[in-house]
C-alpha cells in the first residue's frame, strides 16, 4: 500500500514548484526554455521527496509512488501552461508521460538516499 501522506506532501510540493516554474516562465523567456529540463527535475524531486517521506516498502511501491507524484505535479503544472498559451495541448500527453518516468527514476533512487539516511541516523 502507498504512503498517502508522503504522496500528498510530495505531489503538493511538486505541484507548487511546477506551477511557480510555469508562472514566472510565463513572462520570462529564460525561464520559459527551460520548462522541459525543470519540469522533469521537479518531478524527480517529487519522487525523492516521495522516497524519503515513505520511508519503507519495496522498491517497485516507492517507484510507483514517485511516478504518481511526479506524473501529478507535471500534469497540472502543464495544464496550467496550456491555460496560458505557453505549450500545445500535445505537451500533456508527452511532458506528463516522461515526467512519470523521472519521478519514479526519483523515487527509486531516493529509496536509497533514505535507508542510507536511517542507517546513519539522520
Amino acid at each position: 500500500m502507498l504512503n498517502a501522506r508522503a504522496l500528498a506532501i510530495a505531489t503538493i510540493v511538486g505541484t507548487i514548484l511546477q506551477i511557480t516554474m510555469v508562472v514566472l516562465g510565463h513572462s520570462n523567456t529564460s525561464i520559459a526554455s527551460l520548462f522541459a529540463v525543470g519540469g522533469m527535475g521537479i518531478s524527480l524531486v517529487a519522487g525523492l521527496l516521495y522516497a524519503w517521506r515513505s520511508r519503507s516498502g519495496p522498491a517497485s511501491r516507492v517507484a510507483l509512488g514517485g511516478l504518481i507524484a511526479g506524473g501529478a505535479c507535471a500534469f497540472l503544472g502543464i495544464l496550467v501552461s496550456y491555460v496560458l498559451g505557453d505549450v500545445p495541448a500535445s505537451l500533456l500527453l508527452l511532458g506528463t508521460l516522461s515526467s512519470i518516468v523521472t519521478g519514479a527514476i526519483g523515487a527509486w533512487l531516493g529509496q536509497f538516499l533514505a535507508r542510507t539516511a536511517q542507517r546513519q541516523g539522520a
